[in-house]
């Protein structure tokens, strides 16, 4: 016997639920944690999320993340909820800048190194 394609359809839909939405301070803590262990940067980049700021300094031998509102090479505009689920790994972040969801300013190749952050 078989099914209906739209059954199929429906329960693959159901089984791919999305993940929790962290908050601004989980957020950060992801960050902190996957950038100590992420390559340096060699350059600033600050995530401008719902006016909630990142800010990552890696030019020394580390990537040193913070809070503060500081100019970057390189800034990223992105919601909050669409940063998370990036970290989750229901966004995919070429994704999110091919429709629009992440709007970089400056310098563009800084941004690609992100993905260091979710390897």
């Amino acid at each position: 016997m078989s099914c209906p394609s739209n059954t199929i359809n429906n329960n693959i839909n159901q089984n791919k639920q999305k993940t929790t939405i962290m908050n601004y301070e989980e957020v950060l803590s992801t960050v902190k944690e996957k950038a100590k262990d992420a390559d340096v940067l060699g350059a600033t980049l600050k995530l401008n999320l719902d006016d909630k700021y990142i800010f990552i300094d890696g030019t020394t031998d580390e990537n040193a993340v913070s809070t503060e509102d500081n100019e970057a090479n390189c800034t990223v505009n992105i919601t909050l909820e669409d940063f998370s689920d990036m970290l989750t790994g229901d966004l995919n972040p070429m994704g999110a800048f091919m429709s629009g969801k992440m709007k970089v300013k400056g310098d563009p190749s800084i941004a690609l190194k992100l993905q260091s952050l979710f390897a």
